[in-house]
C-alpha cells in the first residue's frame, strides 16, 4: 500500500501541468510543495502497562517524543467555490519513529510510522489585492500504514506494534503570490493538526502495554502553485 501511494505521489509530481490556460481568477488551483512535518508524539495516557515492564525503572515516568520528518513531497488540489472561498485537498505519506524521554530517555520505542494525513480544508482568502493571504480549518484522518517496534521495545520482548488511525483537524494558514498573470505562483502554507494515536505493543499475542499519545504535529510547506 505504501508503495502504491508513493508511486502514485511520485507520478503526479512528474506529470505535466494541465493543459488549460493559467488565470489568477480561475476556479482549480495545484500546487507541487516540499513539506516539513514536525510531530508531538508525547504520551498523554498509559492506558495499560504489564506487570513485568511496570517493575522496571525506566517505566515510572514514561514520555515519548516523535521525530521529525525533514522533509517529503506532496500535492495539493484546491478548488474556488467563489473568489475568496475555496476547499484544498493534500495528498502525500509520511514517516516517524518514536523515541522515549523523561525516564525512558535515549530509548527507541517505535520505528518507521507510515502515516497518510488524509485532510480537506474550507479556505477563506483574504481581498488584499494580488498576494493573497488565506486561513482554513477542517477535518483530518491519520492513516497509519506501519509501524514496527524500535531496538528498546525489540530487546524487551516486544515483537509487534500497532498504531490506531484516527481522525482530528487541522488549522491551516498561508500565503499565495501569483507570478504575473500566467496562473503560476509561489505558495507558503502552515498547518497545526491535532491528532491523537493509541499504539498497541504485543510480546507474541499478549498486549503489554497501550499509550494514547498526542502526535500533533506542525506541517510547513513551500512550492509552486499553478491556477486555471
Amino acid at each position: 500500500m505504501k508503495k502504491i501511494l508513493a508511486a502514485a505521489l511520485g507520478a503526479a509530481l512528474l506529470a505535466p501541468l494541465p493543459a488549460h490556460a493559467g488565470s489568477v481568477d480561475g476556479k482549480w488551483q495545484f500546487k507541487l510543495l516540499g513539506t516539513a512535518v514536525l510531530a508531538d508524539g508525547k504520551i498523554d495516557e498509559v492506558k495499560h502497562i504489564d506487570s513485568s515492564l511496570a517493575a522496571l525503572a525506566p517505566f515510572a515516568a514514561p514520555q515519548a517524543k516523535a521525530s521529525n520528518n525533514s522533509f517529503t513531497p506532496t500535492v495539493a488540489i484546491e478548488y474556488f467555490l467563489t473568489p475568496n472561498v475555496s476547499v484544498e485537498t493534500i495528498a502525500g505519506i509520511t514517516s516517524h519513529h518514536v523515541n522515549g524521554r523523561g525516564s525512558l530517555a535515549g530509548t527507541n520505542l517505535v520505528n518507521h510510522v507510515g502515516i497518510i494525513p488524509a485532510t480537506l480544508t474550507a479556505k477563506y482568502h483574504l481581498p488584499l489585492g494580488a498576494i493573497k493571504p488565506y486561513v482554513g480549518v477542517g477535518p483530518s484522518l491519520y492513516i497509519v500504514t506501519s509501524s514496527r517496534p524500535g531496538d528498546t521495545a525489540a530487546a524487551l520482548g516486544v515483537t509487534r506494534t500497532k498504531l490506531s488511525s484516527n481522525v482530528g483537524f487541522a488549522l491551516q494558514a498561508g500565503v499565495d503570490v501569483p507570478l504575473g498573470k500566467s496562473g503560476y505562483g509561489l505558495t507558503l502554507d502552515a498547518k497545526k493538526y491535532f491528532v491523537p494515536t493509541t499504539a498497541h505493543f504485543y510480546a507474541g499475542s499478549a498486549e503489554v502495554l497501550t499509550t494514547k499519545h498526542k502526535l500533533d504535529p506542525w506541517v510547513l510547506s513551500a512550492g509552486l502553485s499553478y491556477r486555471f
